[in-house]
């Protein structure tokens, strides 16, 4: 299915299902990095919160979404499991690389030819990825502590599919 826009066809079902299939990797990717840290870690155990939530907080990490952390009586904050003494920052790489791919991946399936096609095709590319990480916005809450539904919405839902995705399909529009 696509929608047309002036002359040229925005392929919905597809971009929005590599959009999807796009975040799932991504997770995927995070879980097989940290799990085995997140499952062996003391905190994690006494707190009996599930590995894949945790994983969760990680992934929208590597967006640059914080994670709330209900400290109970001690109040509330945020803050990131990436960097100094968390996961190495290279998660970070992880969000930017997928949604490339995928950019890429709609601007072959597409056979795009020029930048604003680029453009067009990253747009039904973020809707599956926003679906999902507002899936992921709620199913990754535990407890009071999960992502930051603001930023989640705005940087992983929005902000890196689109970007990203139009440099996949940039990188397209030059390779045959």
């Amino acid at each position: 299915m696509s929608v047309s826009v002036g002359d040229r066809d925005v392929p919905l079902g597809v971009g929005a299902a590599v959009g999807a299939v796009a975040e799932l990797v991504g997770y995927l990717l995070v879980f097989i990095i940290t799990s085995g840290s997140i499952r062996d870690n003391v905190l994690r155990q006494a707190t009996d919160i599930p590995t894949w939530k945790a994983v969760g907080w990680v992934f929208f990490n590597a967006h640059f979404v914080e994670t709330m952390i209900d400290l109970g009586f001690l109040g509330s904050g945020t803050g990131s499991f990436i960097g100094e003494d968390g996961f190495s920052p290279i998660l970070y790489a992880v969000p930017p690389l997928v949604l490339i791919a995928a950019g890429l991946a709609v601007g072959q399936y597409r056979d795009i030819d020029e930048p604003v096609e680029a453009l067009l095709g990253a747009v039904p590319l973020t809707l599956g990825y926003l679906v999902l990480v507002l899936v992921d916005l709620f199913a990754f809450q535990a407890d009071g502590t999960g992502p930051v539904f603001a930023t989640g919405i705005l940087l992983a839902g929005l902000v890196y599919p689109l970007v990203f995705g139009t440099v996949g399909g940039l990188v397209a529009t030059v390779t045959d």
